[in-house]
Formats: C-alpha cells, structure tokens, sequence
C-alpha cells in the first residue's frame, strides 16, 4: 500500500508541473491576443479602401489585365493554407487543413490540377507525413506576421499567376485558406478566392440627388493597375495572416485552460485516491497491531 501512495504523490508532483506549464501558456496568449486583434482591426480598414480603389479602377477603367482576366478553361488551381508554426492550439490547423481538403477535393471534381502552397510548420509537418507534393512554404511568422512576409507569398503566388502557359509554376486560379476571428469563442476555417480578381458591381439605382463619382487614371489605367493590383493581393494576404494570428492565438488560449482545467481535476481525483490509500494503510496497521495484542493477551491466558 506504501508503494502505492508512493505512485499518487509523484502524479500529483508531474501533474501540478504540467499545471504550471499550461496555465503560463494560456496567460501569454491572453496578453498577445489583444495585440494581434487590434493589428487585425487596424489592417481592416487600409483593406477596405484599397479593394475600393481597385474596384472602381477595374470598374470604371475598361482594362483588360492578367491577374483580372478569367481564364476561358482553367486547369490547374493553387490553394494557399495558412496554418499555425507551433502546436497546442486544439483544433486550430486539423480545421484550417480540413476546409483545404474540402477545397482542393471540389476543385478536382471540376477537373483541375491542385497546387498547393502552405504557411506554418504544421502544415508542412501534415504534407509531407503523408508524402504529398507542396510547390512552397513559409514559417516562422505564424504568431506575428508582418507585411513582409505577406509580400513575399503574394509575389511568389501572382508570379505563378502571370507565368506563361507551359511553366511548370503556371496556375490559372489562386485560392486562400485561411481561418477568420469572429471572437474569443468562435474562429472559422473560410476558403476564398483571390485571382483572377471577382470585382462584384452593384446593381442598386443611385439617389435622385446622387452623383456619380468621376474618375481620371494618370499615367493611364494598365499601369495604374499595375502598380495596384499586387498591393492589393498581397494586402489580403497579410490581413488573412492578421486574422489566423489572433485565430492561432485564441484557440491556443483555450486549449490551454481547458489542460489547466483538466489538471486541476486529475489533481482532485488523485488526491483522493491518494489520501483513501493512506488510510486505508493506517487502518491495516491498527488492524495488525490490535489482532497482535490480542493474540499476546490470549497466550498469555493460556500460559496462566
């Protein structure tokens, strides 16, 4: 019984070391996810007025362009999946990963050839584990990206985009998978597609009183685009690597207060274990020192 308490008190010890480890994870990802939810909301707005921009250019320009141009039969279509660099974070890249399945299996159903593009080591750890092939990565910058990082992937994405027909990087479609912060509680997996560029008009009549804005292109509307039309990819990227940094952030906080959660009840559990052991080592040793006593006393009655 001794050995056995023994075994209790050194998982209770392991146990409340693991504690302390997840409860000071989940405290360092509650102080840096206010940071990455103010850089995601301060990105929202310059997205905003750039997808503005490029849509009264596209709008008002009538310009043909590459990265705007719909392909008339598209076969191979790149998939961008942004996942996390480290673990811990529940669910958090197996459902980013998921909705990529979910893509990259409707787009082959359309009969066209998935390239695959990947942020964050679990990524890559998921591909290649399973000995699929992956055009190109990054990592490194999951927790905080940064612009250039985002420059970086769009640069290589609309190269592939613009290449010449035969290349072997050449895509006719680019995807993004990315996961969207709704809140603390709620981050969802979300599948867009960013090229050739989908510029929706509206259809709504303007006001009686309302006019119509006016729009002049210097030096003239190709090179205007040009010029916009990366800044605006790669501004999509970035604010998609904003918002699955606050994701990543959120869902690691979570898990990590449901494992300090968890610790705290296996340490409960094995305490009373624990103590039920030890009394139950008690009341042996009385039992064996009554029952001895009473043997003593009943051969000295018979010595008698």
């Amino acid at each position: 019984m001794a050995v056995s308490l023994r075994e209790y008190r050194a998982r209770i010890r392991s146990v409340e070391s693991t504690k302390k480890i997840t409860r000071a994870m989940e405290l360092i990802a509650a102080s840096r996810i206010i940071k990455a939810q103010q850089r995601a909301q301060q990105a929202a707005p310059y997205a905003r007025e750039l997808t503005r921009a490029v849509s009264a250019l596209v709008t008002y320009s009538n310009t043909d362009h590459p990265l705007t141009t719909e392909p008339e039969d598209p076969k191979r279509a790149a998939i961008l999946i942004v996942t996390s660099d480290r673990g811990l974070a529940g669910a958090y890249s197996s459902s980013v990963l998921k909705e990529g399945e979910r893509l990259a299996e409707r787009l082959r159903g359309e009969g066209k050839e998935v390239v695959t593009y990947l942020t964050g080591r679990k990524g890559e750890a998921y591909f290649r584990f399973r000995g699929r092939e992956i055009a190109d990565s990054w990592s490194g910058f999951s927790d905080q990206p940064r612009y250039e990082n985002a420059k970086q992937v769009g640069e290589a994405l609309i190269g592939a985009f613009t290449a010449d027909e035969g290349e072997p990087e050449q895509v006719d479609e680019v995807h993004l998978v990315y996961t969207q912060f709704r809140s603390m509680l709620v981050q969802e997996p979300h599948a867009v597609r960013m090229l050739p560029l989908e510029i929706v008009e509206s259809d709504e009549r303007p006001e009686r009183d309302e006019v119509l804005p006016l729009y002049e292109f210097e030096p003239s509307p190709q090179e205007v685009l040009d010029a916009l039309l990366p800044k605006y990819v790669q501004s999509r990227i970035f604010y998609a690597l904003l918002q699955a940094s606050a994701s990543e952030l959120a869902a690691r906080q979570k898990a990590m207060k449901s494992a300090t959660d968890n610790a705290e009840e296996l340490i409960k559990k094995y305490t009373r274990i624990a103590n039920q052991a030890r009394q139950a080592g008690i009341t042996q040793e009385i039992s064996e020192i009554v029952g001895g006593v009473n043997a003593l006393a009943d051969a000295n009655a018979a010595g008698d």
